[in-house]
């Protein structure tokens, strides 16, 4: 099911008939409650329900034949991390319990997209919010849906605040809008012009690491940066030194196979392939868990993010 987009915008657009919602730092994903069961998709296509058995679980609540349009949070210490939304992610099928007990990750749905087998999508944003609200509210945690208002005034006031708790904008819509699936029909306010993301990976050896394979927010496709700058790359030596926890062997490339930190840099053998602009399959060395990093990026691809630091642990 293709997601409807949001195109960036540098100053809050204001009007009649518009809402905002806070853009949340997380993992995007469609929930599709089928009759009999329930499967999650990210923003890719790709499955991950294995990944997220909690949401997965209380996603059975949902009345059969509705899909939702979401984030996936985890929060931690009071704000939303998302380092462990993508901790989660990369989740083998063994270890998603146990994850899933430690971390437990929050639905932040902002759009219904099919109810009780109604297609909804061709309805106006205004009436699918309400059809939400009155979904989710009785179900309650952790499926919850983002708070929304009209009133530009409270919107300039949580994109003021709401970065203390992680998040990093606000998502504008208009009311009388259909579901613009695989458009860019919304509009993002971001805070900032860096986010933080995730190094699922580098390339290189692990004694001069060259770039790093990230997961941004909102999008589940691994990237390739740009190359890393001197003092980032002692950083990222730094952090690839400090021991990892072990952790099952590496089994297909991407950012759903597993390798402990201290396994991956001794190790001189890539274990993953990411496909990147110019260069076409690039190997890797995997992360896992894996590290926080704050990047500079554009509004796409091109040029690819600028890595500015690895953060320290959450």
């Amino acid at each position: 099911m293709r997601v409807a987009l949001a195109a960036a915008v540098r100053e809050l657009p204001r009007g009649a008939g518009l809402a905002y919602e806070p853009k949340f730092d997380g993992h995007r994903v469609v929930v599709v409650r089928t009759a009999a069961d329930v499967v999650l998709q990210a923003r890719s296509g790709r499955t991950v329900t294995g990944a997220f058995p909690d949401l997965a679980a209380a996603a059975l609540r949902l009345p059969a034949d509705t899909v939702l349009d979401g984030e996936v949070v985890v929060w931690h210490a009071g704000r939303t991390e998302f380092a462990l939304v993508q901790r989660r992610a990369a989740a083998t099928a063994a270890r998603a319990p146990l994850l899933a007990r430690s971390l437990p990750a929050s639905y932040a749905a902002f759009d219904v997209l099919e109810l009780a087998g109604l297609d909804l999508r061709g309805r106006p944003y205004e009436q699918r919010r309400a059809m939400l609200v009155d979904l989710l509210l009785p179900l309650g945690p952790p499926l919850q849906p983002v708070p929304m208002t009209t009133d530009p005034e409270l919107a300039t006031t949580w994109y003021e605040t709401l970065p203390a708790s992680g998040i990093e904008g606000l998502v504008i819509k208009r009311l009388d809008q259909a579901y613009p699936a695989g458009r860019r029909a919304w509009r993002k306010l971001r805070h900032t012009d860096t986010t933080d993301a995730a190094a699922v990976g580098y390339t290189g050896p692990a004694r001069r690491p060259t770039a790093f394979v990230l997961v941004l927010p909102d999008d589940d496709t691994p990237v390739v940066s740009s190359p890393l700058s001197t003092g980032v790359r002692g950083e990222a030596v730094a952090a690839l030194r400090r021991p990892g926890p072990a952790t099952d062997a590496p089994s297909g490339a991407g950012p759903g196979s597993a390798g402990g930190v201290g396994a991956v840099a001794s190790g001189e053998e890539p274990v993953g392939v990411v496909t990147a602009i110019g260069l076409g399959e690039v190997p890797y060395r995997l992360l896992d868990p894996p590290l926080t990093v704050e990047v500079r990026r554009a509004s796409t691809r091109h040029p690819p993010p600028e890595v500015l630091r690895v953060r320290a642990d959450p």
